[in-house]
């Protein structure tokens, strides 16, 4: 495993890369973002210039999602899917930004 430091006080956690380009997410933000291994993660900058990792949910998470939400619409689920991401993602920024 990697070694990592934290500062005191922060939401700020250093991790060793290894040459392969791997790096170890630290399980207090694994556990924040519901990250479960095996699994995914994206890695999104945003405008600012900062990256952001989101998890990615699997096919079993997603099942009965448009039953639970808007299933009696007509609305492509691939476009509920995206408006739900959408939110995930507004509320995940909002978040993190109301914690530094």
């Amino acid at each position: 495993m990697s070694e990592t430091e934290q500062a005191e006080n922060s939401e700020k956690e250093v991790v060793a890369v290894t040459k392969h380009g791997q790096a170890t997410i630290p399980k207090r933000f694994r556990d924040k973002l519901g990250i479960d291994a095996p699994g995914k993660v994206v890695f999104r900058e945003t405008e600012e210039g900062e990256v952001i990792v989101e998890h990615v949910r699997s096919p079993s998470e997603m099942r009965g999602f448009a039953a639970r939400s808007e299933a009696t619409t007509d609305t492509p689920a691939t476009q509920i899917l995206q408006e739900k991401r959408e939110q995930d993602r507004n509320e995940r920024d909002a978040r993190f930004s109301t914690d530094e």
